[in-house]
């Protein structure tokens, strides 16, 4: 019996996915959690009901092949953001997510480097390997039994982290180091394009949010960076009290901006926590750095020329 087009179309998206994932894997190295890797991608819903309205129309337009070629898939996709401009009347999406650490922001200097510049003076005597590596065992670690690490300012969970990677629990060395990561001095953003593109977007009736696993530094950080007025809402964890993948946070995005979730798109490099969360929530979502490389890309998908 011939698989239905909805199956084929997720066989076709896993595929895609994992290829990604395997592909980031090797460049990224050891940045995302490893556990992710062998969670089932059955498990999370790809379609809003615009993209399941799409691929029932396409159930009687296809033939009944059993594997969509790579081809298929980009005629698919094509077809299905035409469909979508038809139904918000030239768009694709009435409102873009966009991640914070990783795709609108990222750190100026490695955070080792940092670590070891600043506990120096405190007595930290790790290489900055160790102090990755350290960190990188710290942050996979469950923390607590309600696992949101950013609660309020996010200290508690930041002083296990800066103890276990460096071995100093000195509080101002901790204080130092949490001060410096509020600063515009610790961040740059990504796109110098940005700015342009968002403004661009919300020109054109797109609702831009930043949805983000942070601590309420997030805030004074975009203000530093003097971003914070491209967005229309900020969803963030400390505050909603849910951490992506947890669709929670993208559905209070969606009720701040005032729109259903498959009216959104979000954009983020973390397949788990981005892609995954974004898609169980309803929304749609892109793997920056794959499935777009610039926002001026994303502008463009979502049918705004920047």
């Amino acid at each position: 019996m011939a698989l239905t087009t909805r199956t084929k179309i997720l066989k076709l998206f896993t595929t895609k996915t994992q290829c990604s994932a395997l592909a980031r894997g090797s460049r990224d190295g050891f940045r995302h959690d490893p556990f992710r890797e062998s969670e089932s991608l059955s498990s999370f819903s790809f379609f809003s009901s615009s993209a399941a309205s799409a691929a029932v129309a396409a159930e009687t337009a296809s033939p009944s092949a059993e594997v969509l070629n790579g081809s298929r898939l980009f005629g698919f996709l094509k077809d299905y953001e035409d469909y979508r401009r038809n139904l918000y009347g030239g768009l694709t999406h009435k409102a873009l997510f966009v991640d914070a650490v990783g795709t609108l922001l990222v750190p100026s200097q490695p955070m080792a480097q940092i670590y070891r510049q600043i506990g120096e003076k405190y007595g930290v005597e790790y290489s900055e390997g160790e102090i990755l590596n350290r960190y990188r065992w710290a942050y996979e670690q469950p923390w607590g039994k309600s696992r949101l690490r950013y609660v309020n300012d996010g200290r508690p969970f930041w002083q296990y982290i800066v103890s276990s990677s460096t071995g100093c629990s000195d509080s101002q060395y901790f204080e130092e180091l949490y001060k410096y990561y509020t600063t515009e001095k610790a961040w740059h953003l990504c796109d110098p394009d940005a700015e342009k593109v968002f403004q661009a977007l919300r020109k054109a009736g797109v609702k831009v949010a930043v949805v983000s696993n942070f601590d309420t530094r997030l805030r004074p950080l975009l203000r530093a960076l003097k971003c914070d007025h491209w967005f229309d809402a900020v969803a963030v964890s400390a505050e909603v009290e849910a951490e992506k993948p947890n669709p929670t946070i993208f559905l209070k995005a969606c009720e701040f901006l005032e729109i259903q979730p498959e009216d959104a798109v979000h954009v983020g490099d973390d397949r788990r926590n981005d892609i995954w969360g974004a898609r169980d929530a309803g929304c749609d979502a892109w793997l920056w750095g794959a499935d777009v490389t610039s926002f001026r890309e994303v502008a463009q998908r979502i049918g705004v020329q920047v």
